[in-house]
């Protein structure tokens, strides 16, 4: 008998991870790698890819590091370019770069809102536009996995810009995923809640407890936790998975409409999920 293959496998699949050189985009090129995938690894510095292609290797997958700024048009679709002929036919693209550009919406300039959009919406438009058109030249099959947020969901007061894009974010997955299934690619999002990263710190002491009483399983999230569900979405698992987000927040967007953090109080300091 042959030895089953593993539920979650992806030997010999090849993966573009755009903002791949820290964090979430870190950790999701190394858990791409440990269950089977070749990866490239965009970044806006070699600085910020080389480390991670080097884990990636000593993995024993094939990693490569492709430098572009994501803001310019152009040298996005070229660094997808550079990632297919590097690795060879690509079999799935994650985005992954994000930004919050802070200001109340009476003092937010247009200048800001366009930001905003730029760096959340934009270019993961111009990145899975470009990666379908050369599946679909192709006749290739894929998955692409798009990172939103909570706030995407939610409101997000003093950073309505981020929200309005990453709720834009969450609407272009549902189109795209409706136009491109006839020619074979998926489409699907994570929006991920309080996650710890390099961008986002834990809080000092008091931070901490005032936002864990309003997460329901009282923990942050970490950059593993969004990987592994960009690894079940690329997979065969969510072979019939489709124009879907998956809220990787602990529960947080799940909370009904009353006072939550009054009640959480109630409880206790919060403890660490198991």
């Amino acid at each position: 008998m042959t030895a089953p293959r593993p539920l979650l496998s992806l030997d010999g699949r090849r993966y573009l991870v755009i903002g791949g050189g820290q964090g979430m985009g870190q950790a999701t090129c190394l858990l791409l790698a440990e269950v089977g995938a070749d990866v490239a690894v965009l970044d806006r510095s070699p600085e910020l890819a080389n480390p991670t292609v080097e884990q990636i290797r000593e993995l024993g997958r094939e990693g490569v590091a492709v430098v572009a700024d994501v803001l310019d048009d152009e040298a996005l679709r070229l660094g997808i370019d550079r990632a297919n002929e590097a690795l060879g036919p690509l079999d799935g693209l994650v985005t992954i770069v994000g930004r919050a550009v802070w200001a109340p919406l009476l003092e937010m300039t247009a200048e800001q809102w366009s930001e905003a959009h730029d760096i959340n919406l934009r270019y993961a438009f111009i990145a899975a536009q470009h990666f379908a058109r050369r599946a679909v030249e192709t006749a290739a099959s894929g998955a692409i996995v798009l990172v939103a947020s909570v706030d995407g969901i939610r409101s997000a007061p003093d950073h309505a810009g981020y929200g309005a894009a990453k709720a834009g974010l969450l609407n272009l997955v549902k189109s795209a995923a409706i136009e491109w299934a006839p020619h074979g690619l998926r489409v699907n999002a994570i929006a991920p809640g309080a996650i710890v990263s390099p961008r986002i710190p834990l809080r000092s002491a008091e931070e901490e407890m005032a936002l864990m009483h309003r997460v329901p399983v009282q923990a942050r999230g970490t950059s593993g936790d969004i990987a592994g569900a960009v690894a079940f979405l690329l997979s065969d698992l969510a072979g019939y998975v489709t124009g879907q987000k998956i809220a990787v927040d602990g529960g947080l967007t799940a909370v009904g409409p009353l006072e939550y953090g009054s009640e959480r109080q109630k409880l206790g300091p919060p403890h660490k999920a198991m």
